[in-house]
């Protein structure tokens, strides 16, 4: 018997807390009505000739730089001493700040992971300039040496070096797609939040999986079809994001293999 009167005394102490409040903000509420209608009925006033409405107005404003030095002189009043009450409010509190940590933490994080990526990139294309610097110094010393002493195989050497500053163009043209490509996606189809994911999947195996990027998607399917065209499917699993996969379904981009839907391929746009 009594710890069952001590469980209904603490669960009362919360109710009570509450109930409390509310009659203070109502108590408070109506305080500010009341002040409110007799501001309209001060804003209601026929207007005066110029001399009295002067007079009128400084009136006025003597009597709202009064209200307001005893609003300044005024200590703030806590709205309850109930330590139920306080220790209610100091919970909301602390509960609103730290979801707008948490927040804050996931915004942060998809930053910085999308920053990471963005690095990943340009590293990887800055080697790639300096390969191309190197052939390019390359060609400019044998193209040196075929002035001085030209022939049939220089000719041909000339030829070659063409097709390979072609190359070399077109690798770099092909690069600036790519870039221009993961900072469009990046900015109108991100991955969803960290914790919008964990929310809406229901088993932590799947929570583990780190989802790929629309980008890397799109460029695996691209890489698949041009190295093995007779074989240009690939196969999909959780870390496939599915609304992007059926964004690509529904407008054409990709086709599902006939008789496997878990294996798609890139439309062959090219033939």
């Amino acid at each position: 018997m009594a710890e069952c009167a001590s469980e209904i005394s603490n669960t009362a102490g919360p109710v009570k807390a509450k109930v409390e409040v509310l009659d203070e903000c109502e108590s408070t509420w109506k305080q500010i009505e009341e002040f409110q209608s007799k501001l309209m009925l001060l804003g209601t006033e026929t207007l005066l000739p110029s001399d009295a409405k002067l007079s009128l107005l400084m009136l006025q404003w003597k009597t709202l730089k009064v209200d307001f030095d005893q609003w300044q002189a005024r200590n703030p009043e806590v709205l309850s001493t109930n330590p139920d009450v306080l220790l209610e409010l100091g919970k909301e509190e602390l509960q609103i700040i730290k979801n707008g940590l948490e927040m804050m933490l996931s915004t942060v994080k998809s930053k910085n992971k999308r920053l990471e990526e963005h690095l990943k990139r340009e590293q990887q294309w800055n080697e790639e300039q300096k390969e191309m610097l190197e052939t390019i110094n390359k060609m400019e010393e044998e193209a040196n040496t075929e002035v001085e002493h030209p022939s049939k195989k220089s000719l041909k050497t000339r030829e070659l070096n063409e097709l390979k500053n072609k190359l070399l163009k077109l690798e770099t043209y092909k690069e600036e797609l790519l870039s221009a490509l993961g900072e469009f996606l990046d900015e109108y189809f991100p991955l969803p939040e960290e914790g919008e994911n964990i929310k809406k999947k229901n088993s932590s195996a799947e929570a583990a999986l780190e989802q790929i990027s629309l980008q890397e998607f799109l460029e695996m399917l691209i890489n698949t079809l041009m190295t093995t065209p007779h074989e240009p499917y690939i196969t999909i699993n959780q870390s496939f994001w599915s609304p992007y996969v059926e964004l690509l379904l529904r407008y054409g981009v990709v086709l599902r293999h006939p008789e496997d839907p878990n294996r798609i391929r890139l439309q062959a746009y090219h033939k």
